[in-house]
């Protein structure tokens, strides 16, 4: 007899009990059957066979389209990268070996003496011209004082030494209308002389009235030469007097010179900043004694910062100035500043270096060299003051050449 098909699905999906078992489960089912009305077994089995195959085709057919899509996404992707690199990618050289960099100025002492007072405060802005230290001014100010007073008294003796020549001249003046009147009674003398001796020869004087005048002639001839010896002395003495005022002005010149050192000195008993920057690390405090050249605190310019990019040296053939920048930033998440390149350094770092390698000497490993690339940051980014020397930078260069100009990559 045969059996029913709801019997044969139940046979293969549980396995089949022993045989008491089995007459026990028949007879269960047998009387199952009598109390329900009888089906078809054709219509059984349809139902579940046709509900797997509808199932089983949306799932294959989602999953090729989920396929298609994330292929066609990989090659839209693909695509898409592909385009960039040839247009964008292939012409950016980057860096993460880049910093912050500024021209920090050290402020030193150039006087010995006392810290008296220190005006800013730390991590302050001061201004270029303004007072940062003062250094206590008591001695500077006496000397400032003991120098005028030594310029005022040779300015004085000056002044006499300008009266004597003045005194000296009158008595040139003196001699020389001394000088003339001798040379009036030369002449006159040696008329008469004449006269006595003309007549002397031809026997109409005597001999006592020549002698007189003989004697007059040379007596006169003599207060010439002394009129003439002692106006050459007055002219002498004037040219001393002007050798003596000459060496005056010398050392009046010496003392004026020690006095503009000493004023000097005393305004360098007011440090002031060199430049605009930030007040930081000071290293003194009020009552220290600082010397000459000691260091005494920095002014850090934080609105004219740039940055050292350390470029690989195969990246510099096409690396040259003027050449977009962009700048991201480790302390500023989320934002990309734009720079120029500014320059190029003549050389390696290594070449800087205290010691730099010889590699003539002893084994040679060839290493990749850098060579620091001078990047310019708008002003109005570096007044933000967001940029600190320091900083951790990665730069990224954009070497595309402008239209007409000629690609660094198809030129090589």
């Amino acid at each position: 007899m045969a059996m029913p098909a709801r019997d044969q699905v139940a046979r293969v999906v549980h396995p089949e009990p022993d045989a008491s078992e089995a007459d026990v489960s028949h007879s269960a089912k047998a009387q199952e059957l009598r109390a329900r009305p009888a089906e078809d077994p054709t219509t059984e089995a349809q139902p579940s066979a046709t509900s797997a195959s509808e199932t089983a085709k949306p799932k294959s057919a989602l999953r090729r389209k989920i396929l298609t899509g994330v292929g066609a996404l990989a090659a839209l992707g693909a695509i898409y990268f592909g385009v960039h690199y040839m247009l964008v990618g292939r012409y950016m050289v980057s860096t993460d070996d880049a910093y912050v960099r500024a021209n920090n100025t050290t402020m030193g002492a150039k006087v010995a003496g006392h810290i008296s007072k220190i005006l800013p405060g730390d991590n302050t802005r001061v201004g270029a011209g303004n007072i940062v230290f003062r250094i206590d001014e008591g001695d500077y100010r006496l000397a400032v004082e003991s120098a005028q007073a030594k310029v005022a008294t040779q300015e004085a003796t000056i002044a006499r030494i300008d009266r004597q020549a003045t005194a000296q001249q009158s008595a040139v003046d003196q001699a020389q209308s001394q000088l003339v009147s001798a040379e009036a009674a030369t002449k006159r003398a040696q008329a008469d002389f004449a006269r006595q001796e003309e007549l002397s020869s031809k026997g109409f004087a005597s001999k006592a009235t020549f002698d007189v005048s003989q004697a007059g002639r040379d007596q006169a001839v003599a207060a010439v030469q002394g009129a003439q010896a002692t106006l050459a002395a007055a002219q002498a003495q004037v040219d001393v007097i002007k050798a003596q005022k000459a060496e005056a002005e010398g050392q009046l010149q010496e003392l004026r010179a020690a006095l503009a050192k000493t004023i000097r000195d005393l305004a360098f008993t007011e440090v002031r900043a060199p430049v605009d920057g930030i007040f930081s690390n000071r290293m003194v405090n009020v009552g220290d004694y600082v010397q000459p050249g000691q260091r005494l605190a920095n002014v850090v310019p934080l609105d004219d910062v740039y940055i050292d990019a350390n470029y690989k040296e195969t990246q510099l053939g096409r690396l040259k100035p003027g050449q977009p920048v962009s700048i991201t930033v480790d302390a500023v998440s989320g934002r990309t500043i734009k720079g120029v390149v500014d320059s190029l350094a003549p050389a390696s770092g290594s070449v800087f270096t205290l010691l730099p390698p010889d590699n003539a000497t002893g084994n040679f490993t060839k290493v990749v060299q850098r060579v620091p690339v001078r990047i310019r940051v708008p002003f109005s980014v570096a007044r933000e003051n967001l940029l600190r020397p320091g900083m951790s930078v990665i730069t990224t260069i954009n070497t595309k050449p402008e239209p007409g100009g000629v690609d660094p990559i198809a030129a090589r």
